[in-house]
């Protein structure tokens, strides 16, 4: 099997690996849980985590969710004057999602697609948020017709519905098809796709953002699907240099990873309720599994989920290890 080789053009820090083929509301006196049925979440359109729980609604501030609810509003005008629009569709979808109405963001993409079967963007869009309701097979799904319809089609950079200081997108749709999708195998356990889908996704990643974020996944894949040769020869990509616009705790944890920062110093800038808190928690907790702290990194996994953020990636796969363990 081969391994990684040297990554493409400065910025980029990425190339192919040869042959190698990766809301609800908790209701006052509600004395039972509600059921999932296979990837169907069923309590009047809630969301339930992976061990059963009901999942809170998102909250914001005043200012936030008036921007939010702003753009959202803007983004129905849009739809309303062309609701066959692809990118109207994406973008009212969208501004749902961000509000933490993912089941609304699900249906406006449903029904997008029956206008545009064939959208890969579409396609890329639900099941993400396929990922957040933890319907993983759909997610699968969704993004495997994504990237087989997005094949031969020219990559595009795609737009931020959040940008990040700078202004500047730091993914393209082709990247985001791909990551979601080993994202997806990864919370399956299947590790072997996984793999298979961030390598893919390398090929499209053009800055160091996209590679980092990119590579943290496919660490944690190779890991733990036994490719430890391969596991190493990513740190080997990894530098304390690297110039980055947004991905920063990525980067940060695979300097854990490669020994060159401590579990201390990333825990703490943890912020209780934040994005941040959950992906250094998760990545801490599994530092500590891979190298044989069996109790701490489950105490760690816990500790994400105790940090409340339920939308975040490493939030999500907390549940989803101590689901499989449990």
């Amino acid at each position: 099997m081969a391994i990684l080789n040297s990554f493409c053009p400065p910025r980029c820090r990425s190339s192919r690996f040869g042959s190698l083929i990766l809301l609800v509301f908790v209701l006052a006196g509600c004395d039972s849980v509600p059921e999932r049925d296979g990837d169907i979440t069923k309590s009047n359109g809630r969301i339930i985590s992976l061990l059963g729980e009901p999942l809170p609604p998102l909250s914001f501030n005043d200012e936030q969710a008036a921007t939010l609810e702003d753009n959202l509003a803007q983004a129905r005008s849009k739809f309303d004057a062309d609701p066959t629009s692809e990118t109207n569709i994406i973008w009212l979808g969208r501004r749902l999602a961000y509000l933490g109405r993912y089941h609304d963001a699900i249906e406006v993409f449903t029904d997008g697609i029956t206008k545009h079967p064939a959208s890969y963007r579409l396609l890329r869009h639900r099941g993400h948020r396929y990922i957040t309701t933890r319907q993983f097979d759909k997610a699968v799904a969704d993004l495997s017709r994504a990237a087989e319809f997005a094949r031969s089609q020219p990559d595009a950079v795609e737009p931020d519905g959040a940008p990040n200081s700078f202004g500047i997108p730091t993914s393209t749709t082709h990247s985001n098809i791909y990551y979601h999708l080993g994202l997806a195998h990864y919370l399956q356990g299947d590790f072997d796709a996984a793999l298979d889908a961030y390598v893919s996704c390398l090929e499209f990643c053009h800055n160091n953002d996209m590679s980092v974020a990119t590579m943290y996944w496919l660490y944690l894949t190779a890991q733990r699907g036994g490719q430890h040769e391969i596991a190493t020869d990513v740190l080997q990509r990894i530098t304390p240099e690297m110039e980055l616009f947004e991905n920063h705790d990525y980067h940060r944890l695979l300097l854990l990873f490669k020994g060159e920062l401590s579990a201390g110093e990333l825990l703490g800038k943890v912020e209780s309720g934040a994005l941040s808190g959950s992906t250094i928690t998760y990545g801490v907790a599994m530092h500590r599994i891979i190298t044989g702290q069996q109790e701490r990194g489950r105490a760690m996994l816990q500790s994400t989920i105790d940090n409340g953020f339920w939308p975040a990636f490493g939030h999500i796969a907390a549940e989803a290890e101590l689901a499989r363990t449990n």
